[in-house]
């Protein structure tokens, strides 16, 4: 079984490189090798088989041919362009989540080995004048070009898998919090900052409202069901091959309440509320009244509470004193 990354170099890329090699299997095959590709060089993992890494800029049809060849049986497509920043460069936006998309996939088709691709859409993908709640059968209707972009990616990836080119499985990712390392250019980076930086006595900006609502999940959590995702029968998927990954959502206010029933009440006094109605457009178009039905009927699932996303983070991730 070899599987590649792309998108490796990341948090979610790291975190699941490091999984699977715990696990030392997938589908049910021991693990040969296991390839990281990204833009810059990704930091290798310590597994028990062969781990190798990569460049690959999937906006290049060329860097993409180098790093999936014919016995790559397991792709993970989570290389994006993250939203605020595929909102103000439209075309890094187009050329990174739509046709690196498209470049990925063609490369399979031509290939002609039905590799498994794993593709981590978004919840971008809702937005506008369509009624709560949403699930995995609402109609598309992103209000930012990030979401326009994961939304056409959906639909390339059921086709190629209709076509037979590749056997495709797409999941909506919720907003990954708490997520280590620094803030990146995505509209909802803050949701992790603001808990990341007070847990680790630093102070912190929220751009919106306590009673601001959104859909989390745990990086935990979520590399957990990108495994069980790679591992679901293409006869369990039906004829829609995307399905929203399973979430719970939550208010800011019920954010901090979590982070300081973990912690104590010093973190919270470490958060300066400054509304910022560029973030506030950009979040405001998202929906948050979804459910995950498909998912969790195939053996997906969410966090129990807000307080497990905070312990994780503490266990996981939070750097030593």
């Amino acid at each position: 079984m070899n599987i590649l990354i792309i998108g490796g170099g990341g948090v979610v890329g790291q975190k699941l490189a490091h999984a699977l090699a715990a696990k030392g299997t997938l589908r049910g095959q021991p693990i040969d090798r296991l390839t990281l590709a990204d833009i810059n060089d990704p930091t290798p993992v310590t597994a028990p088989f062969e781990v190798t890494t990569a460049r690959c800029d999937i906006a290049s049809a060329a860097s993409v041919a180098e790093v999936i060849t014919q016995d790559t049986d397991v792709i993970y497509l989570l290389a994006a362009i993250v939203s605020a920043h595929a909102e103000e460069d439209f075309d890094a936006g187009m050329s990174i989540n739509l046709f690196g998309t498209y470049n990925v996939f063609e490369r399979c088709r031509t290939l002609e080995t039905n590799p498994v691709v794993v593709f981590s859409s978004s919840i971008a993908i809702y937005g506008g004048e369509v009624p709560d709640p949403l699930g995995d059968h609402s109609y598309p209707n992103p209000q930012t070009s990030y979401g326009g972009q994961k939304a056409i990616g959906e639909i390339l990836l059921n086709d190629y898998s209709r076509k037979g080119y590749i056997d495709g499985r797409g999941f909506r990712l919720p907003t990954i919090s708490v997520r280590p390392g620094k803030p990146n250019r995505a509209a909802s980076s803050f949701m992790s900052s603001i808990l990341r930086e007070p847990l680790n006595g630093q102070e912190a900006v929220c751009p919106v409202d306590p009673e601001f609502l959104h859909y989390y999940l745990s990086p935990r959590k979520c590399v957990e069901n990108l495994i069980k995702g790679a591992e679901l029968d293409a006869a369990d998927l039906g004829q829609n091959r995307v399905m929203q990954m399973p979430g719970r959502t939550w208010s800011i206010a019920q954010l901090i309440k979590a982070m300081t029933a973990m912690t104590g009440p010093e973190a919270a006094k470490l958060i300066r509320w400054d509304p910022q109605p560029e973030i506030r457009r950009i979040v405001s178009g998202w929906k948050w009244d979804i459910h995950a039905d498909k998912a969790e009927r195939l053996g997906l699932s969410a966090d129990s509470s807000f307080e497990d996303n905070i312990r994780y983070y503490l266990e996981d991730d939070k750097p030593s004193a």
